[in-house]
């Protein structure tokens, strides 16, 4: 596999099938990585009737999406340390281990606060996929090559992920609520399975340094500019989407009178969208360096967010399609800047990969929260979508500013062999 750093195989042993290591390590990749995104939207759709099953209100039953998210963040910042001390396998496996006792827990829960404890339980194991798998890439790729290998996890998973509330609402239809933590419980044995059998130990002892530790790690990280500046314009850009999910509900439904399916029908097109960036970066990526695709995608996200913000003062954004048609280009941007800022993160410091990936993961669930929340209110509180165009506006800008003030200058370029070898494997795993 091009850009593996792992032990070298003895001499005379026969060499391995890169394209074979590709494709395994890319569905382990995939399934560790979607797990807590597919366990969060699953639930979604059942939302009501847990609420009149356990005869409370809504927006109690709503913590078990909202604490959920509190739970992958939290999660982060414990389990990517851990990972960089111990090893990435057994914090994984002890990670899933949790997620998969969690959702028995949630089986059998008799009442809502039970269910809502046992789902922040299922966060917190079923989050070591997501801070672990960018770890994981970083061990196995070099710089050039992260941000695409991300972008290729990323596209890959999202189909599972926005085929996920289907399957949850059929289920509920079906069978019932609970039978949605009996799927869940499934595929986290199935998971564990996997990455007991094909996943290696892919951080190399010789890469921790004597004395380091999570104190000294995220000291070192937190006092690089370059590391700040990635980190900042992954979160606001990540911020982005949070804020326009948080508030496009309410400008739909209750600005524009249109029904709650279409809002979703309208929805999925910036899922297909962000789909389609990921894909184009993995495709691009052999080709520049991380911070031009950085670049790219700032430009074409604050293109998008300004042509919003002109449709909204012109009115036409009280049309679903003026508004989501241009939204679709800024999460098509996003992709782009999302997977090379990640990559240009955890490539500061690369012995303390994981570390990196929970920092960032932490910030970007936590703020990404709070912005969902401040949508919400702008979208809800407002009789146009303007406010929530020019937030928008306001946080492309931040973004590009993170890149501007605190990233150095330069990055390297891609070379004729690597891309060479890019496309090859590329090949090989699609």
């Amino acid at each position: 596999m091009h850009g593996l750093t792992g032990n070298t195989p003895p001499t005379g042993s026969p060499a391995p099938d890169n394209k074979l290591i590709s494709r395994s390590m890319l569905l382990v990749l995939v399934a560790m990585t979607g797990a807590a995104p597919v366990a969060m939207y699953i639930l979604v759709p059942a939302l009501p009737m847990l609420a009149r099953d356990f005869s409370r209100d809504i927006s109690i039953a709503q913590m078990t999406v909202s604490l959920f998210m509190v739970g992958i963040a939290f999660s982060q910042v414990v389990l990517g340390p851990l990972s960089d001390k111990l090893g990435r396998r057994p914090v994984m496996l002890g990670g899933m281990a949790l997620m998969m006792l969690a959702s028995v827990g949630c089986i059998f829960a008799e009442t809502l606060p039970q269910l809502i404890a046992a789902r922040f339980l299922q966060a917190l194991g079923g989050a070591c996929g997501m801070v672990i798998g960018r770890a994981i890439i970083r061990d196995l790729y070099p710089r050039e090559r992260v941000g695409s290998m991300i972008s290729l996890v990323v596209a890959v998973m999202m189909i599972a992920q926005m085929l996920s509330p289907l399957l949850g609402g059929v289920l509920e239809i079906s069978l019932g609520w609970r039978a949605i933590f009996y799927v869940l419980a499934l595929v986290s044995v199935l998971v564990t399975i996997l990455v007991a059998v094909a996943l290696p130990e892919t951080r190399r002892a010789a890469d921790r340094l004597p004395g380091a530790s999570f104190l000294s790690d995220a000291r070192s990280l937190t006092t690089s500019r370059a590391f700040v500046g990635y980190v900042l314009c992954q979160v606001l850009a990540s911020s982005i989407i949070f804020t326009f999910a948080g508030g496009g509900p309410y400008v739909v439904v209750m600005q524009m009178h249109r029904s709650p399916a279409e809002y979703g029908a309208w929805f999925a097109t910036s899922g297909l969208a962000y789909l389609i960036g990921n894909l184009g970066c993995v495709r691009f990526s052999p080709r520049h360096s991380l911070e031009r695709l950085i670049w790219f995608g700032l430009a074409l996200q604050l293109l998008g967010a300004a042509l919003n913000l002109i449709w909204g003062l012109l009115g036409y954004n009280q049309q679903p399609s003026w508004l989501f048609g241009t939204h679709m280009l800024i999460t098509f941007a996003t992709a782009f800047v999302l997977s090379n800022s990640a990559a240009g993160a955890i490539s500061v410091k690369p012995e303390a990969a994981g570390t990196a990936s929970g920092l960032m993961g932490f910030l970007q669930m936590g703020f990404g929260a709070l912005c969902s929340q401040f949508g919400a209110w702008l979208g809800g509180h407002f009789a146009t979508p303007v406010p929530l165009n020019i937030a928008l506006v306001v946080l492309s800008l931040a973004c590009a500013a993170s890149m501007i003030f605190l990233v150095p200058r330069g990055g390297a370029l891609a070379t004729e062999d690597l891309i060479e070898k890019a496309e090859e494997e590329e090949t090989g795993l699609l």
